[in-house]
């Protein structure tokens, strides 16, 4: 969707919004990293609408229950309420990377049907990740995409390339701060 509804901040989840810990199955393991909360509040603040779209490749391959993936997303919503951010949606894919699904990053399809259900423009918008995934999803699906990574992989064609979040944010809010 491109010129009608809401700008939105699509974020991956692990290593983005939390601490990458593998295939997390206990949510004590859940950590924000640094400067996500206070970054997740100023896109809020800016008029920006927050969802997260994460591949969650650990249930189709058997290394973790849907009920412990349900258990560390619970527990990752309630450290961003604990700072005071809500998310608008949250959407992920659970499939193995065989399993030629359209919601798998980087195909666009989270990202897509995020837009339809939420009525964002995708074209105002940005997908915010750490993979090369997360930038191809972003690109196929119209939006400006972000890559955090402190040690940028070659061929990253990312709009822009941060090694923290405060770099993303600035990056974000110089580009494109909802009216």
């Amino acid at each position: 969707m491109t010129g009608r509804g809401d700008p939105a901040v699509l974020l991956d989840r692990d290593g983005t919004i939390i601490e990458d810990v593998g295939y997390p199955r206990d949510p004590e393991d859940v950590r924000l990293i640094d400067g996500a909360a206070d970054g997740l509040a100023r896109l809020r603040e800016s008029g920006f609408r927050l969802v997260v779209a994460s591949n969650q490749s650990g249930i189709g391959r058997g290394l973790i229950t849907a009920a412990e993936a349900r258990a560390v997303h619970e527990r990752v919503v309630a450290e961003r309420e604990r700072h005071g951010v809500a998310l608008d949606g949250a959407r992920s894919c659970p499939h193995a990377p065989d399993a030629g699904c359209e919601c798998r990053k980087p195909k666009p399809g989270l990202l897509l049907a995020a837009a339809d259900e939420l009525g964002l423009d995708l074209g105002a918008s940005f997908m915010l990740g750490d993979r090369l995934s997360d930038v191809e999803a972003g690109r196929r699906a119209g939006c400006r995409t972000v890559l955090l990574a402190t040690d940028p992989p070659a061929g990253a064609q990312a709009d822009h390339v941060a090694a923290r979040w405060f770099e993303a944010l600035d990056f974000i809010l110089r580009s494109g701060t909802p009216a």
